[in-house]
Order: C-alpha cells, then structure tokens, then sequence
C-alpha cells in the first residue's frame, strides 16, 4: 500500500518522521534578540513583557464604538484596535451618495475631528496603544488622532500606536485604494518624514500579510509578498533620503494566523529570518531596524457560519500559533464573526481565549519553545526556501509595485484560492461542520445587526458642522493642500491643521483626488 502523502497549505511535504537527519544543512540558530531574529527579536520574549492583547473594534457611530472600547479596557484589553466603515477607507463623507447603505457597517463612521472626540471621549490617548486599521486615508485618520492628542495636551513623543498605510496590499488583495500607486507611495514617504520626526514612537506601517491571506494566498506566498512590499516601501523612503536607521525602527507587519499550527508558527520564524537579512542588504546597521515586530490576527476565513462554536477551538488553535510564533501583539476572532460584527458576549470570549493561553497555557513561559524540532526547524527552513523563490520572481519584475501592475500577485493568490476551494469540494480538505461531521440543527447564533439610520444621524452631524465652521479658513487650508500634493514638500502639517479647522475627510480625500486622479 503507498505511503499516504500529506502536504500543508502551501504545498510542502510533510514527511511521517522527522529526526536529526532533518537538520542537515540547517545552522545554529544565534539566541533571541540577535541577528536574524529568527528565535525572536527580545531576548526574554513574554518574560519580559506579554504580547499586547488587542480587540479590533468599530461599528455604527462614534458613541456606540467608544462604548464597546470602554467595555473591552475594563475587561482586560492592553491596546485598542480601530475598524473603519468602507466609506470612511475609501474618502467619502458619510452623506456623499456613495456611502448609501454603508455607513457604520464594517467599522465605524468617522467624518471629522468632532467623531475623533467621540470615539476616544474618557479615554487618554498617551496611556493607550491604538492601532487604526486604514490606508488610503491613514494620513487623514492619523492627523485626526494627532489633532486630538494636541487638544488632551498629550506629549506627541510619547504617543503609541499604528497605522496599517499599507496601501500595496490594497492592490493586490483588498481593494479600498483611492489614488494610484506613485502619489500613494509618496503620501506613505510623507507620513514616515513626519513621524519619524514628530512621532517618533509610532508605528508608520503595518505592512500587511494578513489580507492577502484571506483573498486565498498560502502562508509561503502570504510572507513573500509581504515582506516584497516591506522591500517596495523601504526603498521608495531611501529615494526620499530618509535614513533606514531611523524609519526602519517604526516599520511593522501584520500577519494572519491559521489552522495548520506547524506551517504557522514556522513562517513566523522564517519571516523574521528574511526581513533581517533583507534590511541587512538594503544597508540598514542598527539591529533595531532590522527586526520584525508584528501583530496577528486570527484567521477571518477559517471561520465558518456552520456550527458557529466550533470556531472558538479555531481560534484557540491560531492564538497558540501566533504565541508560539512569537507575534508582538494579537486580536483574536469571536466566534460568530462569519454572521456578524462579534457580539460582546464573542469579543469576550476572544479576549479570554488569548488570556488562557497566557497564564494557563505555560506557552508564554520560555522563548521560541519549539526551535530546536526537529519538524519544525525542517519546516521554516522549507518556508523561507519557498519564499524566496518567489521574492526572486517579484525582484526580477522590478519589485512589487511592478508585479502588481503586472497582475502576477494578483494572479497568484487568485490561483492558490481555487485550489484550495477545490480541495474543499473533494473532501481532499477536511473542515469540520462543512464537509464532514455536518449537523441538521439550526443555527441559534444572534447575530449584531446595524440600524441603517445611522447614516442620517451622521449627516446631520455633519451638516451643522459645515454651519458653523470658518468656511474662508477651510477653503484656504484646502487650497494650500492641493498646492503641496503638487510640490515636493510634506502634506502632513497641512493635513493636520485642516483637520483642526473642521475639514471633513471627504474634503480632504477630494481635494487629492483632483490633484492625482483615481486608480482604476
């Protein structure tokens, strides 16, 4: 009888035995904290200090969300994680006609300095570590976290948090992109002169892997593609004259964490390997600035609909991944999240699920605890083999900008989904409640539902803002910003007085599409 032959996600062969004999050509690996970071990139690891437990949150209007935030902090939560609606991402006002029917849905409704207030009204932004998953208008949210850090009298040098700006990914995976790639590109240089300057704690990008993901990558193409974005990004700041040393310390990635334990946590440690030695190569010498700090966030896709409390075991799994993987910060998935915006009951339950693992587990308790496996060790080596024959393909495109305008990354991911799916359908992919261990109950799931009046309160909102804002001083702030989009100076001070001054994110999206034009 042959031998049954079982692959991971990406394809790599998984052998019934692996022993010393896997090790072959696999050097000592140097101890955490030292260059390539492959065990890590803190000496003590969660001894030192424990991954920053987040929960992605925001919906409907800034009231309902600063509610939940409030509700998640007194439960536990170390940093807050900011989800936006679409019309917000993409730079339409919630009263523009486009934003019918989306307003408050996937993330909540910011529109001006007045929302910024509210959603963050009782809590001190210099004591919390925000993340704000946005990109094509991560200079405007941004400038609005800024704008309310000045009127709190916040220190700006102590300042903590992330914006994702990872506008590549949006491209080739996601899609909420508003101008094209060059001017994108520049805005993202602009907020990292900025910051680096005026922020110098933040996290300028979090470059992410994580979408890419869930389009249908595999977890090989889900690092090369990332870490070939890292590369398009550092360079486009090298050519601005920014020095890697500097920048290099704030740049940050965002990763998915999935089912196949094993193949996760070995791409985690193959990942820090790679960007090490690609940072190394782009001239960077500060070892900080070669590390890989990322956060994780379980995987989206791999929860099912059907028999919705399984998803807690998925999630459980994908949390010791990405522990064992040694991510810097981590959200986990509530159950119900492919009905619905989770339920505070499942937000809790996510929050707990990652505080189990914590200080039950004995996960946290030593660093890197599988290296030295043989499978495991065998297994990252495979990964990052893998992956750079593909940042090799990317490379000899003339990057990742280059690879997309091509359609290959595209291509790539789009492929990898219809195999995976396919497996699906032949049961050659086991998922437990859909194509096997099915059960005929119905599902009892309350789902969270989202009032589609809250588009009416939002333009309400921003109708008396309009009345009494200084129209005069607006108009001017606007002007002068289209004045510098089409320069060579900084948009960032600009953006941020307009923002104070009551520009809408609209207004400010708009006047930039007039300077740069839409992507099509």
């Amino acid at each position: 009888m042959p031998e049954k032959k079982i692959f991971t996600d990406s394809g790599i062969e998984i052998r019934e035995l692996y022993d010393a004999n896997s090790l072959q050509g696999i050097p000592p690996l140097p101890p955490p904290g030292e260059f390539p970071f492959t065990r890590g990139v803190q000496p003590d690891m969660y001894r030192g200090k424990l991954w920053t437990m987040r929960q992605y949150a925001g919906f409907s209007t800034a009231e309902e969300s600063n509610k939940r935030y409030h509700y998640l902090l007194s439960q536990g939560v170390m940093g807050l994680s900011v989800a936006f609606d679409l019309p917000t991402q993409i730079g339409y006002d919630s009263d523009h006609p486009l934003a019918e029917g989306e307003v408050g849905k996937v993330g909540v409704a910011i529109d001006s300095l007045e929302d910024m207030q509210t959603l963050f009204k009782g809590i001190k932004l210099e004591d919390v570590s925000t993340s704000m998953t946005i990109n094509a208008t991560g200079f405007i949210l941004l400038s609005l976290y800024v704008a309310l850090a000045k009127q709190q009298g916040a220190d700006l040098k102590k300042l903590t948090g992330t914006i994702q700006n990872d506008i590549l990914k949006e491209y080739a995976a996601r899609g909420t992109y508003i101008y094209p790639p060059k001017p994108s590109m520049r805005i993202i240089t602009d907020i990292f002169e900025w910051c680096s300057q005026d922020l110098p704690k933040w996290n300028t990008i979090s470059i992410s892997g994580y979408h890419i993901r869930e389009a249908g990558s595999t977890a090989v193409q889900e690092i090369a593609f990332t870490l070939s974005n890292g590369k398009a990004y550092v360079k486009a700041a090298l050519e601005k004259g920014l020095d890697i040393n500097v920048f290099g310390k704030r740049l940050s990635f965002f990763f998915n964490a999935h089912n196949d334990l094993f193949e996760e946590v070995a791409k985690f440690r193959a990942a820090r390997s790679m960007w090490g030695r690609m940072m190394k190569e782009l001239g960077a010498t500060d070892p900080k600035a070669m590390m890989l700090r990322f956060h994780t966030q379980t995987g989206g896709s791999t929860l099912t609909a059907q028999q919705p409390l399984n998803n807690i075991a998925r999630v459980t799994v994908q949390t010791l991944a990405a522990v064992l993987g040694g991510t810097q910060s981590l959200h986990t998935n509530g159950y119900d999240e492919a009905l619905s915006l989770p339920t505070e009951e499942a937000a809790r339950i996510a929050l707990r699920t990652q505080q189990i693992v914590a200080f039950e587990s004995g996960a946290a308790g030593t660093v890197d605890p599988l290296a030295g496996s043989y499978f495991v060790e065998s297994l990252t080596k495979q990964v990052e083999e893998e992956a750079w024959k593909l940042i090799g393909k990317i490379d000899a495109m003339g990057g990742s900008v280059s690879a997309i305008e091509q359609g290959f990354i595209q291509d790539e991911i789009a492929r990898s989904a219809y195999d995976y799916q396919r497996q699906i359908e032949r049961t050659e992919k086991i998922i437990v409640g859909v194509n096997k261990f099915q059960s005929t109950e119905t599902n009892t799931t309350p789902g969270f539902k989202i009032d589609d009046s809250i588009r009416q309160v939002q333009s309400e909102k921003l109708a008396i803002l309009r009345r009494q804002r200084d129209h005069a001083k607006c108009d001017q702030l606007l002007q002068l910003l289209s004045d510098k989009a089409g320069s060579e100076e900084n948009i960032m001070p600009t953006v941020i007085e307009a923002v104070e001054h009551k520009c809408t994110l609209g207004e400010i999206a708009d006047t930039l599409r007039e300077v740069y034009g839409e992507y099509k």
